[in-house]
């Protein structure tokens, strides 16, 4: 079995090789034909460094040709990876990996949160800890024209307008329904047999940024109540102020969405769901 990081552990000193590692699989996948960096392999054993040489040697037998076979095979041995990287990552591949979703957590650097949810949406800012994002979009063209695309987000002043604060259980729910789609859905998450598989992921997902999280959301049904049911009225039932663009880019329109935004002291998490047709 490949090997994974003990969650009790504390790999910060082999991070800086996952890092390059990710970052290296991940631009081979988006088509960038670059060596292999020298220094990228360390000195193996538990750990971190063992994920590292698991992942170098499953690279390596990967066919570099037909490219679409090589795309794919680095594409599957980076979200393997990942997940294995640590349980963060593996709750959000398995919630919103096969949706149109964006997730991602920036460092909280100012007073105003909405600023640093700014700098999230624009990709201006890592994650702090280095673990996985979900952003299908980071190299679409379409940002050349809009360069937050798929968001057209307003100033920070305006968040406040666009904004309702959510209570924990609610924000739980509102992440485990961006595992659904917004047209002709088969499967909710209220009637999935994996109901509680679901909710648990989401509740993963949030119980990093801790206890004393405050969390906001665009949908209008939190207007008046910080509990809205999302499970009960799923995901298509869903209305909400939006931070999409509305410019037709790439043959898609963005019509609906539902975003999630977490808030502590020292971090911001932004989780989004996109309608396109």
């Amino acid at each position: 079995m490949p090997p994974s990081i003990d969650p009790a552990t504390d790999p910060s000193a082999d991070r800086p090789a996952l890092d390059l590692l990710d970052a290296y699989l991940e631009a081979r996948w988006d088509g960038r034909d670059l060596p292999l960096p020298d220094d990228m392999v360390g000195d193996g054993g538990d750990g971190a460094g063992e994920l590292v040489h698991w992942a170098l040697g499953r690279f390596r037998s990967i066919p570099c040709e037909p490219e679409e076979v090589f795309g794919r095979g680095v594409g599957s041995l980076l979200t393997e990876f990942r997940s294995r990287r640590c349980p963060w990552n593996a709750a959000a591949l398995r919630l919103l990996g096969d949706v149109y979703a964006f997730a991602a957590t920036g460092p909280r650097r100012q007073e105003d949160w909405a600023r640093d949810v700014l700098a999230v949406l624009h990709r201006a800012v890592p994650d702090p800890r280095g673990w996985v994002r979900l952003d299908c979009d980071r190299n679409n063209s379409a940002r050349h024209a809009v360069p937050a695309y798929p968001f057209d987000p307003p100033a920070a002043s305006e968040f406040p307008d666009r904004l309702y604060r959510l209570e924990w259980e609610a924000a739980v729910a509102a992440l485990a329904v961006m595992a659904e789609e917004w047209q002709a859905e088969p499967a909710p998450v209220r009637s999935r047999p994996d109901r509680d598989a679901v909710l648990a992921d989401a509740r993963t997902l949030l119980d990093r940024y801790g206890p004393t999280a405050r969390y906001w959301t665009n949908a209008t049904a939190a207007a008046s109540n910080p509990a809205p049911d999302f499970l009960a009225a799923g995901l298509q039932s869903t209305r909400s102020h939006g931070f999409i663009t509305s410019a037709y880019l790439g043959g898609l329109d963005l019509l609906e969405d539902l975003g999630l935004i977490a808030v502590t002291d020292d971090e911001v998490g932004v989780f989004w769901s996109f309608g396109a047709y």
